[in-house]
């Protein structure tokens, strides 16, 4: 795991000197991804210059030192991620001719590449990866990031120089770099919580695509991303070619795979562990690592005093039934809080999904420990795991069938009153109500079904379903949301069912460019190399073939990779309500967080700023405190705009 960065001025207008001062600037940001080496390589006559930041996994040795040439000297790479079958590829590529000085998977990569080019290598690689290959005989850069979006690359033109980095920091360290902000990126962020790809919060700057390669030229002409995977394919395919074994050969198929895909992660030369939960995702990643150790399994989780958001209970229960070597660490509010003022280095752009705070803290427990660490992520994405999967489809069989304009008028009519009214009105009836109806916040629930009435369709429910601020270009003064693959109808996948459409999204969406952007800053930030086996596309390939009614049974999901847990796990340890990895930010802004987010949410400071309508703001962080809704994750959108703005003076 490590961090890379450089840049390519065409004109070739920069001395040797030049280049190496600008583009170890740039890899010195990059220090906590790779704290054990670093490395630079430059061409004057090419303008070419690349960064690297090491991390030692494989080969500790000088051998698997980055900037690496080809054995044949057509090719530079600077890498960041693991390659898990680079000793199979070794074995194939010794058999023709190929000969090795170290045992990196990086010396794997350049072979592979003179072997078979760029995309029929990439195609190859199991893993995690993001890398900038200079074919010094061609003259083009090639960038690549994997199937899923693992790891990130970021990359854009500013005048006639090309910049790619592991992080925005690196190429804010350019001298050319300009950061103007991107108010039409900052609604999209208002609405995910996150910057969906390709977008960044900075004009001119992107995000390259998972499972795809961009090939520069020496010219700033626009450079299109190619895919070299595509996961509307692997979707699409598997639902119309699905397992039509026995559900014993379903559980023992998904066993195997998922044995191999932790196994493959498991080779390290430096210390490893896990995350775990306690829940049914990293509890079947570790139990399939401890069936393959011959020690203990190092684990950990943290714990908080919040009885509602602690997990920690269950993790302990699961890591002495499979005999892991756990290590627990409880968390204050006052310790979870002081994390808040690190986020905008950890992320360079805003980002405000709230287990970012958890997951950080969990992250630097591990790396007291270990190096690497597995965890569990995706498998909800993969197995039908998120609840939105069940609200959502629930819903719309109750309302689909209702004409678009009855439920447009329903919506109307249930909007008219303000939830404060409806909240007096059931008041008013709350001893003729029976007591299924008798719930808190009744104009909240009231006017949240009256904005899922509204939608047009299946695919606009899951939109109102992912998003916090449902009119971001109202708030953000001077915007207007640019397309993706949630507002553009060209991009819609063929699957039948709405369930897997959901799926589908999540996987291409939520999953890159929140759940793996999260899990990668916060390891990162720590020098923590975070692998995900369910990621393997093995797996992700496999689970599309598998029918709804092996992953949805009894209104639960999971029902596949559960059975495959209860072989090592016992069933009572596991069968619980689905907790999220949180904190209780909801509580905080009415106690410790007030007077931070007071300020931060000033009237007079949003107008003078000039991002936002300050009014709506303003209404919602009123109604939050007097108790009248819940708007944390709308609120928390803001406040981390707010802070990472702070530190871009």
């Amino acid at each position: 795991m490590c961090g890379i960065t450089g840049f390519w001025n065409h004109l070739r207008q920069i001395s040797a000197d030049e280049l190496e001062e600008i583009v170890q600037k740039m890899s010195n940001t990059l220090w906590h991804r790779g704290p054990d080496a670093g490395g630079i390589w430059v061409n004057s006559e090419a303008g070419i210059a690349l960064g690297h930041r090491r991390l030692a996994i494989l080969d500790l040795s000088p051998e698997g030192h980055q900037p690496m040439v080809s054995a044949n000297h057509r090719y530079v790479i600077v890498f960041n991620g693991e390659i898990y079958n680079y000793l199979e590829l070794q074995r194939q590529l010794k058999t023709l001719g190929h000969c090795f000085r170290g045992h990196s998977d990086t010396e794997v990569m350049l072979a592979a590449f003179c072997q078979w080019g760029v995309e029929q290598a990439v195609k190859q690689f199991n893993g995690m990866f993001a890398f900038a290959l200079w074919d010094r005989q061609e003259r083009v850069l090639h960038l690549g990031r994997d199937r899923l979006g693992e790891k990130p690359l970021y990359y854009g033109w500013v005048g006639q120089t090309f910049l790619f980095s592991s992080e925005l920091k690196a190429l804010k360290a350019h001298p050319q770099f300009q950061a103007e902000i991107n108010r039409d990126a900052l609604a999209l962020y208002l609405r995910h919580n996150c910057i969906p790809t390709p977008y960044t919060i900075y004009q001119g700057i992107y995000k390259l695509p998972p499972g795809c390669i961009l090939t520069v030229h020496p010219t700033p002409s626009i450079s299109e991303p190619k895919p070299y995977w595509s996961a509307q394919n692997v979707a699409e395919s598997g639902i119309s070619n699905p397992f039509i074994g026995s559900e014993t050969e379903a559980i023992a198929q998904l066993d195997t795979l998922l044995q191999d895909a932790v196994g493959l992660r498991m080779i390290s030369d430096v210390p490893l562990g896990a995350f775990l939960s306690g829940g049914i995702d990293s509890s079947t990643i570790v139990a399939l690592m401890q069936t393959q150790s011959s020690q203990p399994v190092k684990t950990f989780s943290i714990g908080f005093y919040e009885d509602s958001y602690n997990e920690a209970q269950h993790a302990k229960a699961v890591a002495q039934h499979l005999g892991t070597d756990h290590t627990e660490f409880y968390v204050t509010p006052e310790e979870a809080i002081a994390v808040i003022p690190q986020l905008p280095k950890l992320y360079d752009e805003p980002f405000a999904d709230v287990s970012q705070i958890p997951t950080f803290l969990v992250s630097q427990l591990t790396k007291q420990y270990v190096t690497v660490s597995l965890s569990g992520d995706a498998g909800d994405e993969l197995f039908a795991g998120y609840n939105r999967y069940f609200w959502g489809s629930s819903i719309w069989q109750k309302i689909g069938w209702i004409s678009k304009d009855l439920r447009q008028i329903a919506s109307g009519a249930l909007t008219n009153l303000s939830p404060q009214s409806w909240d007096e009105v059931f008041s008013h009836l709350d001893g003729l109500l029976p007591s299924k109806f008798k719930q808190p916040n009744p104009g909240d629930k009231l006017h949240k079904l009256a904005e899922v009435l509204a939608v047009p369709n299946s695919e606009a429910l899951y939109k109102a379903l992912v998003s916090h601020w449902k009119s971001p270009e109202s708030l953000v003064i001077g915007s207007k949301e640019p397309p993706t693959v949630l507002n553009n109808g060209q991009q819609l996948v063929n699957l039948p069912d709405f369930v897997q459409r959901m799926m589908y999204l999540d996987t291409i969406t939520y999953l890159p460019d929140d759940i793996l952007v999260k899990v990668d800053r916060a390891s990162m930030g720590v020098s923590l190399e975070a692998r995900v086996p369910f990621l393997d596309h093995r797996v992700v390939e496999f689970a599309w073939h598998i029918p709804l009614n092996l992953k949805i049974r009894n209104g639960k999901g999971k029902w596949l990779l559960r059975q495959v847990l209860y072989q090592y796990v016992p069933q009572s340890l596991i069968e619980r309500p689905k907790m999220g990895f949180s904190v209780p930010i909801d509580n905080w802004l009415r106690s410790s967080l007030r007077d931070w987010a007071e300020t931060m949410l000033d009237e007079n400071r949003l107008r003078q700023e000039g991002f936002f309508n300050p009014q709506p703001i303003r209404q919602k962080w009123e109604e939050h405190l007097a108790g009248k809704r819940n708007w944390q994750y709308y609120l928390w959108d803001v406040l981390m705009f707010q802070t990472w703005l702070e530190t871009q003076s």
